[in-house]
């Protein structure tokens, strides 16, 4: 018989998992979905199986949890399994909770030490005919597409370097390349990466190992037709921290930050490392080259949000929010100049993919007008900024409906920069269930498109991407 969940915030309202494997085919529609829309939404995000073992329980150590929408014909189907890792197996015998938040050995069961703790909760990709679920300490782990059922872990042939992804490879439009990195790789907290492309038939034509500054979570880079950004930001990872019980990861804002610049026709031996102020950035938009300097867009944080000092204590909540901001990086000088893009409190900015690295001019995130104690970290708002004039145009429901990240999804292949639609989820806190939300996205503070109604809640999570028919 299992447990009841503690009383943790990060284990209620929203947060709090969705403690079954559902189908709902055919939802109803309010309004009517575009024809166009033939293929799948799939979202993820972490979902525990069983109650946590450590009392310090954090949101992004949950099992993943992927969201399906089908689309066919102006209908849409929904399903969600969970992601059946060697983790979920192990525990779901057990009938409890054997493994320590991020794996940690000091709290997980000694029968399971050593054993493969991987979560994949963080992105669903689709790449060379395989859906992969990830997150950023071990390898992608396969599903099938339609079903996700799944699969097991996938190592490119095991050609791929390191034994970890990340969970936000970046796939070029113009080559058809998936390029992935890999941080702490050959151990806990080591000071070691890896960059790897894998060409578009699933073959990795780049396998590298590098050196960096410090251990550091590094959630996500920059990528351009001509270079890749590698950041390395004082939200720091200390195995020395981890043993005598003290936070694992946790923000040093008197450790300067690092951008690794590399062109990507060069060895990695050619990495140019920038000194940068202290900051942390979960994710950039999108970046490009533009006359010899590379251009990137980023919600930026003062201070990293969700992680303590490096002595446990809280942070400063009022340094831990993310603004839309833009970097000019000038490799040639060694310099970054940065300058806002708009005072909106921002996260998950996404873009129309097909412009990735490359010169863009629309972009979408999720927004808040301001936070305030006790908001949770909700984001109550879509907004779209149009990059060329400074327009911010929004779309909320109130307060008490809360938004997933936007995925942008073309109306055809070769339609025009940002025509077509975002979709994403909303949770109805007052009715306790969510919708699919499909907005114009040139026109995103009209009335929606279309919105699909889920029988249930789905739990808050991180990311998701649009596989076309």
């Amino acid at each position: 018989m299992s447990a009841p969940f503690p009383n943790h915030p990060q284990l209620q309202g929203n947060y709090a998992p969705l403690r079954m494997e559902a189908d709902a085919p055919d939802l109803i529609v309010r309004g009517e979905l575009p024809p166009e829309l033939n293929g799948a939404l799939y979202r993820i995000g972490p979902n525990p199986q069983y109650p946590p073992r450590d009392r310090n329980h954090h949101w992004f150590a949950g099992d993943g949890m992927v969201h399906g929408f089908l689309f066919r014909e102006g209908r849409v189907d929904y399903l969600n399994r969970w992601v059946r890792t060697p983790k979920f197996e192990t525990e779901r015998a057990a009938g409890k909770a054997m493994f320590g938040t991020f794996g940690n050995p000091m709290t997980t069961d000694q029968s399971v030490v050593g054993q493969d703790s991987g979560l994949a909760n963080t992105n669903i990709v689709f790449h060379a005919g395989r859906l992969m679920a990830l997150e950023e300490a071990h390898p992608p782990f396969e599903l099938e597409t339609g079903t996700l059922a799944s699969k097991g872990y996938w190592t490119f042939g095991d050609r791929m370097a390191g034994n970890r992804m990340t969970a936000h490879p970046k796939m070029d439009p113009e080559t058809g390349e998936m390029l992935f990195f890999g941080y702490s790789t050959g151990g806990y907290f080591t000071d070691r990466m890896t960059f790897n492309v894998v060409g578009p038939d699933g073959a990795i034509s780049r396998a590298d190992e590098f050196k960096v500054p410090y251990s550091a979570m590094v959630h996500d880079f920059l990528v351009t037709r001509d270079h890749v950004v590698f950041p390395i930001l004082p939200l720091t990872g200390s195995l020395e921290r981890a043993m005598s019980g003290q936070p694992p990861f946790a923000w040093e804002p008197d450790q300067p930050g690092w951008l690794g610049v590399l062109r990507r026709d060069a060895p990695v031996d050619d990495i140019k490392w920038i000194e940068i102020p202290p900051c942390y950035v979960f994710h950039p938009m999108n970046a490009y080259d533009a006359g010899g300097k590379i251009v990137a867009d980023v919600a930026t944080y003062e201070a990293a949000p969700l992680f303590p000092l490096a002595d446990g204590t809280p942070g400063d909540p009022e340094k831990a929010t993310a603004h839309m901001a833009r970097w000019e990086i000038d490799p040639a000088a060694g310099t970054v100049s940065e300058t806002a893009l708009d005072d909106r409190v921002a996260e998950f900015p996404r873009f129309d993919e097909r412009r990735a690295g490359l010169d863009y001019r629309h972009g979408w995130f999720g927004g808040v007008e301001r936070r305030n104690r006790g908001d949770r970290g909700n984001w109550t708002e879509i907004v779209h900024l149009d990059l060329e004039t400074g327009r911010r145009a929004i779309w909320s429901d109130g307060e008490a409906h809360h938004v997933s990240e936007p995925v942008f999804v073309p109306r055809m292949e070769d339609a025009a920069e940002g025509d077509g639609w975002v979709l994403f989820t909303v949770f109805r806190a007052e009715e306790n269930r969510s919708d699919l939300v499909v907005l114009d996205a040139m026109n995103v503070d009209q009335e929606p498109v279309a919105v699909c109604e889920v029988p249930h809640r789905i739990p808050h999570g991180f990311h998701g991407n649009w596989v076309a028919a």
